[in-house]
């Protein structure tokens, strides 16, 4: 038995995992998207981020939006406001299918996070899962996620800063983590260079080399399909395409320009 992650099966299936960032605390949006895109002829969506560190969503919001999720069949991923033991466990027991942590700088604190996120004896999570199950299908609470979680949950963390640069072949390294995620705004604005430059596009590369040799998967948030298709050539295992607020305001927008008769050539996002 296991907790059919779907967003694990895609990275072991070497095959790019395609997701997107919630930012709102709405299920029914959650699901809406979703559906939308298991309806069309496209790949579905094998996860989705669930942004509690810039977002409106919060700890309470969590298990609702992880069960909805979860029964679309994508996998929830709560990115926690920063890599604190309690915010990790609340995440867990409310279903996540993962965990993703901003401002990795060091090795020391990919550990840490690891450790945060595992069952001892490998590491210090608290137990009470009550409610965690929930959001894998077909699972039952007790030994089946239990026996479970430390190896098919995932550990992810941000590498989005200068000394986190520095680090990078170190934390790749760290046992227990399973995906680099790069933020690429803070990157820049952390490094202080243009975002998309040159200078920005070797530091993204040296992260993306460290990970690969350390045989770690590497993500990367994207701003469209464009750009998340231009990252998966460039062997990026998981990417987003949008955020929901994009999706919603490039969707308004357009259809409004067509009403009026003046539609808009689609431009590439700025910002979420």
């Amino acid at each position: 038995m296991t907790l059919n992650s779907s967003l694990r099966t895609a990275l072991q299936s070497q095959s790019p995992a395609y997701g997107f960032w919630l930012t709102v605390p709405s299920a029914p949006i959650a699901r809406t998207l979703l559906r939308a895109a298991t309806a069309s002829p496209v790949e579905a969506f094998s996860w989705v981020l669930l942004d509690a560190e810039h977002g409106l969503i919060t700890d309470r919001d969590y298990y609702d939006l992880s069960t909805a999720i979860a029964s679309e069949g994508a996998s929830p991923i709560i990115r926690v406001p920063c890599g604190e033991e309690w915010m990790i466990k609340r995440a867990l027991d409310s279903g996540a299918h993962g965990i993703l942590t901003p401002m990795c700088h060091c090795a020391e604190d990919a550990r840490r996070i690891v450790q945060y996120a595992k069952y001892p004896p490998v590491g210090s999570r608290g137990y009470g899962p009550l409610y965690a199950p929930h959001a894998f299908p077909g699972v039952q609470g007790g030994p089946q996620y239990d026996d479970n979680a430390d190896r098919e949950l995932l550990v992810m963390v941000q590498i989005e800063s200068r000394s986190g640069v520095e680090n990078v072949e170190e934390i790749a390294k760290t046992e227990g983590l399973d995906v680099l995620l790069i933020g690429p705004f803070d990157l820049a604005m952390q490094l202080g260079i243009v975002r998309g430059g040159e200078e920005h596009e070797v530091a993204i590369q040296k992260i993306v080399q460290a990970v690969k040799a350390a045989g770690k998967k590497v993500a990367i948030f994207c701003g469209d399909g464009a750009q998340a298709r231009d990252r998966v050539d460039q062997g990026f295992d998981m990417v987003s395409v949008i955020t929901d607020q994009g999706a919603m305001v490039n969707g308004m927008v357009q259809t409004l320009s067509v009403a009026q008769g003046c539609p808009v050539n689609g431009k590439p996002r700025n910002g979420y």
